[in-house]
């Protein structure tokens, strides 16, 4: 269902870093198979539950931790879907016990199709894995969008 450009616009210093990205990259894309099938297990697991922020384009303000996210997890949950999503030119910057994954989500979705900038920062943490510890969704030129046709279940 999700594809991903193959075009590399970013090269990485070695096989090791290209390596790590391709790991990062693939932690997001099956948080998101999961979300666009109204499953949010993926982010509830990729997400840091120690410290974690959040921005999105239906929030007002930034949400300040992992328990904050309940709510939005069960509005979503069951009920989103997408009949197709593509993730663009993902890149991660590496730095030392840090990343920073950014690309573009096109999605059609069962509320409304919708172009985001993603930003997910990641850390490695105490148990050694690697976890989202900040998300911000915004939509890519807003003021091009009719929201006219958005349901009321976000």
């Amino acid at each position: 269902m999700g594809t991903k450009e193959t075009i590399a616009v970013w090269q990485y210093k070695n096989e090791v870093e290209k390596q790590f990205a391709e790991h990062i990259i693939s932690l997001e894309e099956t948080a998101l198979e999961k979300w666009f099938k109204g499953d949010t297990s993926g982010y509830a697991q990729l997400w840091s539950k120690r410290s974690f922020t959040y921005f999105d384009a239906v929030e007002k303000k930034r949400l300040e931790d992992f328990a904050s996210m309940a709510d939005l997890f069960k509005r979503v949950e069951g009920k989103l879907s997408a009949n197709s999503y593509e993730v663009r030119s993902p890149r991660v910057q590496i730095g030392v016990d840090m990343a920073v994954l950014t690309y573009q989500l096109f999605a059609k979705t069962n509320l409304l199709d919708i172009d985001y900038n993603c930003i997910e920062v990641f850390q490695k943490e105490e148990d050694g894995n690697w976890y989202a510890i900040h998300s911000t969704w915004s939509i890519i030129r807003p003021m091009e969008k009719d929201f006219s046709k958005l349901k009321d279940i976000v």
